[in-house]
């Protein structure tokens, strides 16, 4: 095995670990978000219908054909090139993102639903008995032991993020996965460029697996055997 091509095709796939690590978390931080609006959107019924459809369909569909769905698909209707999000949506970076982020809503709304109905009712009544606003109970209580009960399921989420983000190098995007791809059609050395790219996920994803159970702990030291120092 060639170290020398190696240690420089590591050198060459760190160069898109910005872009890779762009993409994860932006789309983390997207997807969070709108996922909490889609369950806020469940507490009505026209609400949680338009919430269910659209779990259904992104949970539904592969994440490639999402993308390529908003990255070619969208640029066929008129009214979208005419429109003032054009000079966003012709953009691979945008679409990519975009793609992302409403994929990982979806799943992530689903996590985080599992997470409130294990909030124990007795923490709620017990929180409107103190005098609190549904607004603090919300902040205070519901989101705070939802988001503790979802942890484990939503770590294993944050993961697939980040691997889900190789999928944008289909769109021309020079990420991790796009250098490597580059890299492959030069040289025709496929394994040893593919085992470098493995490695990095690899070493990111034990970094994700690592913390989330050292926060886990951290939240809940008494389910561990010790208290919190």
């Amino acid at each position: 095995m060639d170290f020398t091509f190696l240690g420089d095709m590591f050198a060459s796939l760190l160069k898109g670990l910005p872009l890779t690590l762009n993409f994860w978390v932006l789309s983390l931080l997207g997807g969070g978000t709108l996922a909490l609006i889609l369950n806020l959107m469940r507490t009505t019924r026209i609400g949680n219908a338009v919430a269910g459809a659209y779990v259904f369909v992104f949970r539904g569909t592969p994440l490639l054909i999402q993308i390529f769905m908003i990255y070619y698909g969208l640029a066929g209707f008129g009214f979208v090139r005419q429109s003032f999000l054009w000079p966003f949506l012709r953009e691979p970076y945008w679409c990519g993102l975009l793609a992302l982020i409403l994929n990982d809503a979806a799943y992530t709304s689903e996590i985080l639903r599992g997470g409130l109905r294990a909030v124990p009712k007795g923490a709620v009544e017990a929180g409107r008995v103190s005098g609190m606003t549904r607004f603090a109970i919300l902040r205070r209580i519901t989101l705070p032991l939802a988001f503790r009960q979802a942890l484990p399921a939503y770590s294993n989420e944050v993961i697939s993020m980040l691997k889900a983000t190789a999928l944008v190098s289909t769109i021309t995007l020079m990420d991790m996965t796009g250098i490597a791809r580059a890299a492959i059609s030069e040289t025709w050395r496929a394994v040893e460029i593919l085992l470098c790219a493995a490695a990095i996920y690899l070493a990111i994803s034990l970094l994700v697996t690592r913390f989330s159970a050292w926060f886990e702990r951290r939240l809940s030291p008494w389910h561990f055997g010790r208290t919190t120092p």
